[in-house]
């Protein structure tokens, strides 16, 4: 550090630096984490918001169903999607371990399970599309199945990515408070 005397204090080479502390790794861990968190909720959030736009525009006629197609049934579920991530924004600044627990549960049962619903809901008529050519649902000019699929592969990685990152930071928060206990 730079003192009044001059960039380093008299009678040091610069190799003291070893008694210094450290942040622990925990911590380092958890601004990581956080910082990861909060980047995939703002993609579930965009995500949501196409949804929520799709279900939208179609449900309150402000396009023609040519131009975007009714929404599938697992669209609907999904909306309530938007809860694990208010759930995940709110626990992050204060590390609520309460808050993530919902929001990785919460995470299951209002994401991750309309998914795979929708899949399921959906697979006929990809198959249909991909034996015979045919779609009778289009976003845009696009097959409705198609970009629905490509949505349901995003938002599965994002929700999948979420719960691990979540999960880790839960270890790493439990790690300090175990060592808070310890003292």
């Amino acid at each position: 550090m730079a003192s009044r005397a001059g960039p380093r204090a008299q009678g040091t080479d610069g190799s003291d630096f070893k008694h210094r502390e450290k942040v622990a790794s925990h911590y380092q861990m958890s601004v990581s984490l956080k910082s990861e968190i909060r980047k995939l909720n703002i993609v579930h959030v965009l995500i949501w918001l196409l949804v929520a736009a799709q279900v939208t525009v179609s449900n309150m006629g402000l396009v023609s169903h040519d131009l975007v197609a009714a929404p599938y049934q697992w669209e609907y579920p999904y909306l309530i999607s938007i809860v694990p991530s208010i759930f995940s924004f709110l626990a992050l600044p204060r590390n609520n371990i309460s808050y993530l627990v919902l929001a990785m549960i919460s995470s299951g049962l209002f994401c991750i399970a309309p998914l795979i619903y929708g899949a399921m809901e959906m697979f006929p008529v990809a198959q249909q599309l991909y034996r015979h050519g045919k779609a009778y649902r289009f976003i845009f000019g696009f097959s409705a199945v198609s970009v629905m699929y490509l949505v349901m592969v995003i938002a599965i990685q994002v929700h999948a990515w979420q719960i691990y990152y979540s999960k880790k930071l839960l270890d790493a928060w439990f790690t300090s408070t175990q060592e808070k206990k310890k003292k």
